[in-house]
Order: C-alpha cells, then sequence, then structure tokens
C-alpha cells in the first residue's frame, strides 16, 4: 500500500503558534473561562471573505455572525464555528468586536453576556448560560444606539469592552471616531458607564474617558483593584504631545487608561503605549483591537494582525486573531508587539478523552462543517489533506484508535514528522475502531486524508 501524498498547502506553519486559527480569518478577540477552558470569540472576517472572494476588500458590511475558538493548551485551538448573530437578533446591521462576561447567577447556572458592535451605530447583547449557547436576544433591541439620552460627543457608539469587578458590579465602555478637526489630542469621545444588577441596563451616566490620540478599540479589564481601558490610538503625527513625563503612544498602537474609580472623569491616568502595530514587527500595518487573559497561572494579550494574508491568496485587509505573553499588573503594562511565533504549549493533549476533529494547531486543505451547536466537523478539500495536533501524550500506551469518519479510501496517522512513515493506517468506515499498533510517549500527530470529500468529527484511543 503506498504512502498517502500530503499536500503542502498549509497556511499556517507548524512552528509558528500565530494565528490560532490555520485557515479562518477572525479578529477583535475577547475571551472568558469556563470549567477550565479557555472560550475565545472574535468577529467573523471570514464571512466577509466569503462574500467577495479573493480579490475583494474587507470593508465588514456583510458580517453578521461571530466565531468561536476554545483551547485548554494555548497552541491546539477547536473552532466551535459561527454564533448567528443575525439569526438571533435579526434587528442588527452587523455584529464586530465582542466583548464577553459571565457569572453565577441565582438559578444555578452560569450566565454569559456576549456585547457586540452593531455596525458603528451602537451595543447589543445576547446571553447564554453554556459559552456555546444556545443563545438569545434578552433585550430585542440595541443596548447602545446614537443619539441615544445621556450620550454626547460619541460618534460612533460601538466597540464594547465590559467587566465585572470583584464586588459582581458590571462596567461597559464604548466609542470610537474622531473630532472633525482630526488633531486633537482629548477628545473625551470614549465613554464608561455602569451596568445595572440586569447586566442588560444602566446604573451611572455615561462618564468620558480623556485618552489621548483616541480611535476605537475599547476594551476593558479588571485586575487587583483597578480599572484598565484598553484602545487604539489615531494615526495623526504626534508633533504635538505635551506631556514630558510619558512618551506618546505610537502611531496606530494600542494605549491603556487607568482608574480605580471609574466613574470620577478626572481619575483615569494614561499608563501609555503598550502594544505596537503589526508593521513595527514586519508583517502588514492595521488597526488592532486587544483583550488581557490571565490562564492557568499566565498572562496573555489576545489581538489580530494581517499575516495570514500571505499565504491565504487575498491582500483584502482580512484579519487573524493571535495570541502573545504579555506580563501585565494593576500598575504597569509593558511596551510589547505582536509576533509570528506566539506561544508555547501548556500542558500536553489527552488523547483518552474525545477530540473534535476541528480541534488543531493547523492543517492543510481541509474546510469545516458545522453539525450541531458549537460542534464543528473537518473535510478533506483534496487528496493528502491533513491536520495536525501538537504535543500529544498517550502515556503508556494505546492500541486502539476510535473515529467518528465518513467517506472513501482512508486514514493514515503520522508521528513527529509529515514526511515520517505511517503509524497507524485506516480504511474508512462510518464509526471506524481500529486495532494499532501501540503508540507510547509523546508526539505531535498528524491525521492524513487520502482522498477529497473526507469527514472527520471525532476521535480518541483506547
Amino acid at each position: 500500500m503506498s504512502e498517502i501524498k500530503l499536500s503542502s498547502n498549509a497556511y499556517k506553519l507548524e512552528n509558528e503558534a500565530n494565528p490560532i486559527s490555520p485557515n479562518v480569518f477572525c479578529a477583535d478577540p475577547t475571551g472568558v473561562i469556563y470549567e477550565g477552558r479557555l472560550y475565545i470569540y472574535g468577529t467573523n472576517d471570514h464571512q466577509q471573505y466569503n462574500a467577495v472572494g479573493d480579490e475583494g476588500k474587507n470593508t465588514y458590511e456583510q458580517i453578521k455572525s461571530l466565531v468561536c475558538f476554545s483551547t485548554e493548551d494555548m497552541v491546539n485551538w477547536e473552532y466551535h464555528g459561527i454564533i448567528n448573530t443575525e439569526e438571533v437578533a435579526p434587528w442588527i446591521k452587523n455584529s464586530w468586536a465582542p466583548s464577553i462576561v459571565s457569572r453565577a447567577e441565582v438559578d444555578g447556572l452560569t450566565h454569559f453576556y456576549l456585547y457586540f458592535s452593531n455596525n458603528g451605530n451602537g451595543v447589543g447583547v445576547i446571553s447564554s448560560t453554556h459559552p456555546l449557547g444556545p443563545w438569545n436576544d434578552p433585550l430585542g433591541k440595541p443596548l447602545v444606539y446614537q443619539n441615544m439620552p445621556g450620550l454626547e460627543n460619541c460618534p460612533a457608539p460601538f466597540d464594547p469592552g465590559v467587566c465585572i469587578d470583584e464586588n459582581g458590579t458590571g462596567w461597559l465602555t464604548f466609542g470610537g471616531g474622531t473630532p472633525a478637526r482630526g488633531d486633537e489630542i482629548y477628545t473625551g469621545i470614549p465613554k464608561i458607564v455602569r451596568l445595572g444588577d440586569d447586566l442588560l441596563s444602566f446604573d451611572s451616566d455615561f462618564v468620558p474617558i480623556n485618552a489621548p490620540y483616541f480611535f476605537e478599540a475599547s476594551e476593558l479589564n479588571y485586575v487587583d483593584g483597578t480599572y484598565i481601558y484598553s484602545y487604539s490610538t489615531d494615526w495623526q503625527k504626534r508633533d504635538n504631545w505635551d506631556r514630558t513625563d510619558i512618551p506618546a503612544p505610537n502611531i496606530c498602537s494600542m494605549g491603556c487608561m487607568m482608574s480605580k474609580a471609574p466613574l470620577d472623569a478626572e481619575s483615569w491616568k494614561f499608563g501609555g503605549g503598550f502594544f505596537l502595530n503589526a508593521g513595527d514587527n514586519g508583517m502588514e500595518w492595521c488597526n488592532n483591537h486587544t483583550h488581557f487573559m490571565e490562564y492557568k497561572g499566565t498572562k496573555y494579550i489576545f489581538h489580530h494582525t494581517m499575516h495570514s494574508q500571505e499565504r491565504m491568496k487575498t491582500k483584502g485587509g482580512f484579519r487573524c486573531m493571535c495570541v502573545d505573553y504579555l506580563p501585565y499588573t494593576s500598575d504597569e503594562i509593558p511596551v510589547t508587539k505582536p509576533t509570528r511565533e506566539g506561544v508555547n504549549q501548556v500542558g500536553y493533549l489527552n488523547p483518552y478523552v474525545k477530540h473534535s476533529a476541528a480541534e488543531m494547531f493547523t492543517c492543510a486543505d481541509i474546510e469545516y462543517e458545522q453539525n450541531g451547536q458549537g460542534k464543528v466537523s473537518v473535510k478533506s478539500t483534496t487528496k493528502g489533506s491533513w491536520i495536525f495536533i501538537k504535543g500529544v501524550d498517550f502515556g503508556n500506551g494505546a492500541d486502539k484508535l476510535i473515529l467518528d469518519a465518513s467517506g472513501t479510501r482512508r486514514l493514515e496517522i503520522r508521528l513527529d514528522a509529515r514526511e515520517n512513515a505511517p503509524a497507524v493506517s485506516i480504511n474508512l468506515d462510518s464509526g471506524v475502531t481500529t486495532a494499532i499498533e501501540k503508540i507510547t510517549g509523546k508526539h505531535d500527530v498528524y491525521i492524513v486524508f487520502e482522498n477529497e470529500n473526507t469527514v472527520l468529527k471525532e476521535w480518541y484511543v483506547k
């Protein structure tokens, strides 16, 4: 039996952990932890890409859904498919730039509140009792909208950032745009408001945050008693910077403001520019939208770049979500920049529990099929398609491989390198259980598809 010739059409390299997804354009990450697993949500740039094609531009108007990924090891990410925001909340114009919080409520369940930009016109919110849904529209209308009572000097009331502090109080930031002159350092455009107990109403006035060179991409984190507001700076020159104690933030970079009393506009202090543009590290120049997360004792920054475009046959401005290290504290956020290398794996993948085939490090010639709430299968699009799972620990040995697969011909399992001889070769039949020569120890795993149109839902070993 001849070995399968593998595709070389991988958009994400096996030695680079960024971006999170090997082949789904997405941006504006936010995250939440549930039952020890980290869930990341973002803008579904791929919906625009599918609508306009390789030669089209990412002008965002086709985007009416969000995407979700999750991980337990920071490098193998499971793609959960789309959240169809338009179906959940038919009144929307678009859904961009989500921000999520969760809390335990009196019914004994954890409730998730996912805020999102309704185009540039406002903020909507959907909710669920599981990070993968099903989602509902508790308000049936926007939470924030243009020219709403009490809201002034906010040209684009979008890009929500939400957090819950140690007292259980919810806070929302939002805002975007620049004044007509476009050369002011301080505009007061971004706003913060205290949320009501239901997280669906307001319990204070809208208070301005006087962030220097503000443009868009509001996000809010709460760290050890300090509210940290992050935002994307504008493109104007910094010739008019009026301080000597702290440098001006770089053009189109991320800046931050800090406060311990968020409804006191004077309490917000500039914390400096902290995250450089991808163009400062050899990638394409683009805006950014960041979120801080601490997971398993390590602090990260989630962000986006456009470096997937280098291999995905487009220059249309389609973005990809990434993660890097950022050892922030409540007092200081160090200056860092986006990388291609990303972060290291934290713990090995356990193959003795079921894994979605859509949980991977990278792949070649793979597309996805949504087959349930938050469940996605992979499908080969050509002969020699493959998926790559990094850092799998088989322990003392597995001698059975169980697949939920359909298609023709066979699959191969290769260990540690694509060019290695197959460790397992499987003739496909739906619901396959195959005795295999015992595999022990820690390995990188390639699942190789001999034929196109083969579907793999999940796999595990015994």
